[in-house]
């Protein structure tokens, strides 16, 4: 604000210091200078008119409720104003320097001069005007949009951490009767992993890729407890992988998915891989052996990691499906986009 009104006064300052220039030079008479003076002045109080209808107007009717009404009400106001402000000052001026009164021509002549400047005028301030509200707007439906996209995003991670408490409750329960010693070392498995559950909740929405592996080896303790050797994990990653970043907790879900929706025993292991690609792409693979969902059903994990990242990135989560394998492929994001 302040700077904008710094900018007007220094182009009146300018223009002052123009015309004075131009008189000292010229000597002109005393009817040029009354002449310049009525047009600074009408100028001003033409800028000051319209900026009092513009902060009226947005109050009263503003540009997302009332947009063309507005548009052509502020025009007849403002043209109004033109005229009222046009021919006021004209009479001032020419009583200022006759007695005698404006004839009819010299009154339409000003009005008609009056419209022609001031419709172009009003045009560049109303087209200045509208295109800073828009992008006003454009900045408050962005924020708002962000807003929606990260309380949906915490709803989603809030969903988390029924299904895996239950889960692990259920194996340490069944723990406590078979093996009191595994199940001891278990809960500290359990504690470690949980407690690294509601850190990656309480910090930023991405996290390192090396912190999510951490936590998945911790992770995947838990579930060979409960699968014994019936479930493999491998991982095939380059030299700076640490660089990169995911959404918190998505492997955890992938690997969930994955066991959710397989059968596992002795003759029908599952095994699970992780390779990072060339393509800046992480893939998660398992062995395909699913079982009979007869209500059609398939969960909501995958669906969940898409949401997440679209928060984050236009890059598509690629889900592949072949007869023997299944094959997530991830966004392996920069540092710079968390």
């Amino acid at each position: 604000m302040r700077t904008r009104r710094f900018y007007y006064l220094l182009m009146t300052a300018l223009a002052a210091g123009g015309i004075a220039a131009w008189a000292w030079y010229t000597e002109p008479s005393t009817v040029f200078y009354l002449t310049t003076g009525w047009l600074i002045i009408v100028a001003v109080l033409l800028w000051w008119g319209n900026r009092q209808l513009t902060l009226r107007f947005d109050k009263l009717m503003p540009w997302n409720r009332w947009g063309n009404l507005r548009f052509f009400v502020h025009l007849a106001l403002g043209l109004i104003y033109l005229l009222v402000l046009m021919n006021l000052s004209y009479l001032a001026l020419k009583l200022m320097l006759t007695t005698a009164p404006p004839t009819v021509d010299q009154v339409l002549a000003t009005n008609v001069w009056g419209a022609m400047i001031f419709i172009p005028v009003f045009s560049i301030y109303f087209s200045l005007h509208f295109l800073k509200h828009w992008r006003r707007s454009e900045l408050a439906a962005e924020k708002i949009q962000k807003e929606n996209m990260r309380s949906q995003l915490n709803s989603l991670k809030s969903q988390l951490d029924p299904h895996f408490l239950f889960n692990n409750l259920n194996i340490l329960s069944a723990l406590i009767d078979t093996d009191p010693l595994r199940s001891k070392k278990f809960v500290d498995k359990f504690a470690e992993v949980y407690r690294a559950l509601l850190q990656s909740k309480a910090t930023d929405d991405l996290i390192l890729l090396s912190e999510e592996l951490a936590f998945i080896d911790a992770y995947m303790y838990l579930i060979r407890t409960r699968f014994d050797n019936n479930i493999q994990f491998t991982r095939n990653l380059k030299a700076g992988y640490q660089a990169r970043m995911i959404p918190p907790l998505t492997l955890q879900l992938l690997i969930e998915n994955a066991i959710k929706h397989n059968v596992i025993h002795d003759g029908s292991p599952l095994t699970i891989h992780l390779l990072q690609l060339e393509d800046d792409y992480l893939m998660v693979s398992n062995t395909l052996n699913e079982k009979n969902h007869k209500d059609g059903r398939r969960g909501s994990g995958l669906l969940n990691i898409q949401n997440r990242y679209a928060y984050f990135t236009d890059k598509p989560v690629r889900i592949l499906k072949t007869e023997t394998h299944f094959e997530v492929h991830i966004p392996l994001l920069e540092i710079e986009q968390a």
